[in-house]
């Protein structure tokens, strides 16, 4: 189970059933060598993630975000372990095509092996799309920690006294 710390900072379009976090880098990111691409926000040190609320946590809470390690797995393998299995496969049928048509190994193993490189990349798309969808492939807030300290620009509030 993979855990990270975030404050919430806008509920879901779906109300309270989802929650978009503000997480900080952690240590376990520095070694990732995906650490630059994860977020879209640039090459700041915060991510933006919509996760799962079942904590039924509100703006402003400091939250525990998990994500299952099974999917954290499986994806990690469909980016990264696939494109290059596709790679593979794709070489070795254009080196058994070109043994049977008398052609260039070398050339027919090279094109179909980018072929299914290309291909691989195009599944993982379609693919993604239907993962996201599935929710054991999102974060979920497991833990409220508690509401975040109001900041000091904020507008204090008083009620009218007589």
């Amino acid at each position: 189970m993979a855990t990270e710390e975030g404050i919430v900072f806008k509920l879901g379009d779906a109300g309270p059933g989802t929650a978009w976090v503000k997480t900080t880098r952690s240590s376990a990111c520095a070694g990732c060598s995906s650490r630059d691409a994860c977020h879209a926000e640039g090459g700041g040190k915060e991510m933006e993630v919509e996760a799962i609320n079942t904590a039924r946590a509100r703006v402003g809470d400091r939250i525990v975000l998990n994500i299952r390690t099974s999917s954290l797995l499986k994806a990690t393998f469909l980016l990264y372990v696939f494109p290059i299995l596709a790679m593979i496969a794709g070489a070795l049928l254009g080196q058994t095509v070109a043994g049977m048509r008398g052609s260039d190994p070398s050339g027919l193993s090279a094109l179909f092996g980018f072929l299914f490189f290309g291909l691989a990349f195009i599944t993982i798309r379609i693919v993604g799309r239907f993962l996201s969808k599935d929710a054991s492939y999102k974060p979920e807030i497991i833990k409220i920690r508690g509401a975040r300290p109001p900041s000091a620009d904020a507008p204090v509030q008083s009620g009218s006294v007589s």
